[in-house]
């Protein structure tokens, strides 16, 4: 089942006004229209921008409520979109502005969609093709970030909290699938060595989906870089796989051992990789929903269906 990339979006008359009038007057221009764009779980605002000098720019807005975390991802964010190459398919951040805990970013606007959901074939060549590219142009990294451990060091260890909390009576494992049931300390066994699999020199986005990225007539546009990391060419599109399936895509096996970049993984390294991210989509689809974040375990919820579908396929465990 499709589950919707969407959160409660802030409107944009509900950012501070103080950041409101410093992104009017770096644009030079006032604001006249303010369009809300819903994709996406930030609680933030997101809006595409109509000036008075009929110029466009998009701005994402977040302040320390509900979620603080969510301006610190904003601050990162705004580290990598500002050095990312030219002739990398993203928007160009045009400023960034840290007030009174607010945090804004504002980017070219691009004229573009996302992909449909479900997703339709001719759509999804046109995502895969560009990742082939992506990684071309991100290999060697180009930007500092940081290392895929440092990013994901405290995600990647959920089937042993799963684990953990089994063994303590914390959770009965009521409602998880009974595959993980059965596999869960072999899971959490396979998990540990992702750090050391997920090991490359390439610039990965770190969090691939439909609703990161645009389609315009001529070019997939790769938005919302907060999650970035050096690592393996192959993250991004196993990253991807599981939404894409959940959103109606074809097998995630298929898709990954036909695309170049797929082929050219190590199969134990990928699968380890693999197990890892399954476990965080579902020991956090488990857990209550974040501050501000209604939607986001059922997201995760349905992509760790599809995932463990792949996971399975992979392990060939009975």
């Amino acid at each position: 089942m499709s589950v919707p990339a969407t959160g409660m979006r802030l409107p944009w008359l509900a950012v501070p006004d103080k950041l409101r009038q410093a992104i009017e007057t770096h644009l030079g221009a006032s604001v006249i229209g303010a369009v809300t764009q819903r994709g996406g779980f930030s609680p933030g605002a997101a809006v595409r921008l109509r000036l008075a000098d009929g110029r466009r720019a998009f701005a994402k807005a977040v302040g320390p409520e509900p979620n603080p975390l969510t301006a610190d991802m904003y601050r990162a964010e705004a580290q990598i979109a500002a050095a990312l190459p030219a002739d990398v398919p993203a928007p160009k951040l045009l400023a960034w502005f840290d007030v009174d805990g607010w945090v804004a970013l504002l980017f070219e606007d691009v004229d573009g969609q996302p992909p449909a959901d479900p997703w339709r074939p001719d759509e999804l060549d046109r995502v895969l093709a560009a990742l082939d590219r992506l990684v071309s142009a991100l290999t060697p990294s180009p930007v500092a970030a940081p290392s895929a451990e440092e990013r994901l060091g405290e995600t990647f260890q959920d089937w042993r909290r799963l684990v953990a909390a089994r063994d303590a009576g914390e959770d009965d494992l009521v409602g998880l699938d009974p595959w993980a049931v059965r596999h869960l300390d072999a899971l959490a066994d396979l998990e540990v060595g992702w750090s050391t699999a997920v090991k490359g020199n390439s610039l990965v986005h770190g969090d691939m989906r439909g609703d990161n990225l645009l389609l315009t007539p001529d070019e997939v546009i790769v938005v919302d870089w907060p999650s970035a990391f050096v690592g393996a060419p192959w993250f991004d599109l196993l990253g991807m796989l599981p939404s894409v399936r959940m959103q109606g895509g074809p097998s995630s096996e298929e898709v990954f051992v036909a695309h170049p970049v797929g082929r050219a993984a190590d199969p134990a390294a990928a699968t380890t990789v693999l197990a890892a991210l399954t476990g965080y989509f579902v020991r956090q689809s488990r857990r209550p929903a974040p501050p501000g974040l209604p939607t986001i375990r059922a997201f995760q919820g349905a992509q760790g269906r599809a995932a463990l579908e792949w996971l399975r396929e992979r392990t060939a465990w009975v």
